[in-house]
């Protein structure tokens, strides 16, 4: 659970001497429980009968929050801002300096921008935009670390852009608000035609948020080396391995890549080998991913406020190899089969890598959502999403069949 800093901290845990618990990350603008496995879901009743009970265990946490009480709120007043904008698309150019302008000229705020973002001729060119332009701090992908330098994010675009925004973040992601100025629009509800009033109530503390959740991916790789399609052990460098860590808000895709052979990948929960994936891949997506890839490959589509991890086969072998919902603190790993014909491929959003034998993916929900700013609430713009984006349960509605009609 979350509480705010200027609260007290409800935790049973001892405390030091600044009146956190001993669990508290002293260094953020939140109280946050660690925990060993991330199980959330409504607190249930443990006694079970006049005698039985569960065995409690002090170290799990079982908590979620009702979604229509999910609020904003800020410990001290914002002061900086990035703001994310689709490259190469004019039609940004006259929201993101009116955007800019009001931010700096009006909110007195510091804005961050990414340094491509600037280097756009139709921006650097503009001399009338150039004293605005002054004013920003920018950053470069990769290499710039603004973690903990900015309040809140501001998307102009699709979809994309605040998955990009998520990339940025490795850990704690500050809110983000995220206008609709591209093609779909699923995670974007708000319209730029009100900019002014709405950012200015979330300066306020006046908005609702989502938390979206996170896949931690750990790509191991083994101490292998690749001759004609085949994995061969070199014994002198068995123990060398290197590991890289991802952030993930969509999903994971494994695939065949370029290869002509069916996928076929080891998928493990929590120790145990549950299924060898044989087709063209798996999906491990979060509830948020659940209406990208997943529900194109036929998938359910589940809400962002549900705590699980879906995983979904691409074109399975085997026809009864159905989605499956898994509970979000398992601890997912997938490998190459041991009989594996060829290699395949991990994708990350832009990132892509081959994955060979004795390399291995662990998945787990991440410990740092993504805290979206709603529209309404969480409910209402889920549903509306669905209805305007994905045109979900559109249909004719049949006639009103009168009493004459039904002697009929």
């Amino acid at each position: 659970p979350e509480v705010s800093r200027q609260r007290k901290c409800r935790h049973k845990a001892k405390r030091g001497k600044s009146g956190l618990c001993c669990n508290c990350d002293i260094n953020g603008h939140v109280c946050v429980r660690r925990r060993t496995q991330w199980l959330h879901g409504p607190s249930p009743v443990t006694t079970f009968g006049p005698k039985a009970c569960m065995l409690q265990n002090p170290q799990a946490i079982m908590h979620i929050q009702d979604p229509a009480s999910q609020r904003l709120t800020w410990n001290k007043p914002p002061q900086s801002v990035l703001v994310i904008k689709k490259i190469r698309d004019p039609s940004l150019l006259q929201p993101f300096k009116e955007l800019c302008t009001f931010l700096t000229e009006v909110k007195n705020m510091l804005v961050y921008v990414e340094k491509k973002v600037l280097e756009d001729p139709s921006i650097s060119a503009d001399e009338n935009f150039a004293a605005i332009t002054k004013k920003f701090c920018t950053f470069r992908e990769d290499l710039d670390d603004i973690s903990n330098r900015v309040d809140f994010i501001i998307c102009l675009g699709g979809d994309g852009t605040l998955l990009y925004a998520s990339s940025l973040f490795q850990e704690s992601v500050p809110p983000v608000i995220a206008f609709h100025l591209g093609s779909l629009g699923f995670l974007t509800p708000f319209k730029f035609d009100t900019y002014q009033s709405q950012l200015t109530q979330i300066i306020q503390g006046n908005a609702a948020i989502v938390l979206r959740s996170r896949l931690q991916v750990r790509v191991t790789k083994g101490s292998g080396e690749k001759n004609n399609g085949l994995i061969l052990t070199n014994g002198e460098v068995e123990g060398t391995r290197r590991t890289e860590d991802y952030q993930v808000l969509n999903e994971v895709v494994v695939d065949r890549g370029p290869s002509s052979y069916l996928s076929n990948v080891d998928l493990f929960l929590d120790g145990h080998l549950i299924t060898t994936v044989q087709g063209d891949g798996v999906i491990v997506s979060t509830p948020t991913g659940s209406t990208a890839y997943a529900v194109a490959a036929g998938a359910s589509m589940i809400h962002p406020n549900v705590p699980a991890i879906m995983i979904t086969p691409i074109c399975p072998h085997s026809l009864s190899f159905r989605p499956i919902v898994v509970p979000a603190g398992v601890q997912l790993k997938i490998m190459l089969s041991c009989d594996a014909r060829h290699t395949a491929w991990v994708s990350f959003g832009r990132k892509r890598q081959e994955i060979c034998h004795g390399d291995s993916i662990s998945i787990t929900t991440s410990c740092f959502p993504v805290p979206s700013i709603c529209f309404r609430d969480p409910v209402n713009d889920w549903f509306e999403s669905l209805a305007q984006c994905l045109h979900w349960n559109v249909r004719k509605r049949q006639h009103y069949l009168s009493s004459e009609e039904d002697d009929f």
